[in-house]
Parts: C-alpha cells; structure tokens; sequence
C-alpha cells in the first residue's frame, strides 16, 4: 500500500517518472515527424519545439525549423530583442543578410551567432532547408527595422 504522506524527496521522485513517461518535463524527448507546428514566427517555416522552453523556465528555447516546401521568404528586414541566438543548418541552404556582415549562404554544417540586436533578413532557402535555432530567452520580441 502506498504511503499516504511521502516525503518531498519521494513525491519529487514519482512526479519525475510519471512526467518522463508521459513526455513532459522529461529530461529526454522523443519526437516524431508529426511534432512540427506551423505556429511559428514567419508562415514559410514549421518548428519542432525541443523542449528547452519548458525545462528551463523559459530561459532558454530550441527548435528545429523546415522550410515549408513551395514557399519562400517575404519577411522584411528585423531585428530581436535576445541575449543569445544561435543557428545550426542540418540540410538544405539559405541565404541571409546581417547588417555589418553582409550576404551569407549557409549549407549543410554552417553556424550562425546572430549578435543581441543585429538587423537581418532572409532572403532565399531551399524547399529542404532545416536547421536548429536556439535563444535565450525563449520568448523575445521582433522588430521590423530599415
């Protein structure tokens, strides 16, 4: 029979397991290729959340991001309000703009440190493009710029 008053240590324990076998708060993730949401910044994308939102308390977040096939860039120059973003191209191509830096192609095994702030704009990828993008915090604004 259960104790009907386990001690902190114990209940921390039981809702850790029954968290992790559901999938939420877990410390491991297992998604599928259905996981990818079209509830994302720009309409041309889908993310995959990987979770960091949740177990960080929004400090920091990451999700894979695919380009929706057929559909192409039209968001206009911007910036984000963050401490930290950083990309890593899976697949695929993209072309960027960062103000400062100019025109860059990424491939297959680019990285990106966008710097707090920086003024970009995306203006092309493949149909197979994907990548991971992380920031801190999870959540930030974006502002449209000149």
């Amino acid at each position: 029979m259960p104790d009907l008053f386990p001690t902190t240590g114990e209940a921390e324990q039981e809702k850790l397991k029954e968290e992790t076998a559901t999938g939420a708060g877990g410390i491991v993730s297992h998604l599928g290729p259905d996981s990818f949401k079209k509830d994302g910044l720009r309409p041309f994308f889908e993310y995959r959340p990987l979770g960091l939102k949740e177990l960080t308390g929004g400090r920091v977040g990451a999700h894979v991001i695919r380009a929706v096939p057929g559909q192409h860039p039209d968001a206009p120059r911007h910036s984000h309000a963050l401490e930290f973003q950083f990309v890593y191209v899976l697949k695929g191509w993209a072309i960027f703009e960062y103000e400062g830096y100019g025109q860059h192609k990424l491939v297959a095994g680019s990285t990106v440190y966008q710097p707090p702030g920086v003024k970009h704009k995306e203006i092309d990828h493949s149909d197979d493009l994907e990548l991971i993008e992380i920031t801190m915090p999870a959540d930030f604004e974006t502002t449209i710029v000149e």
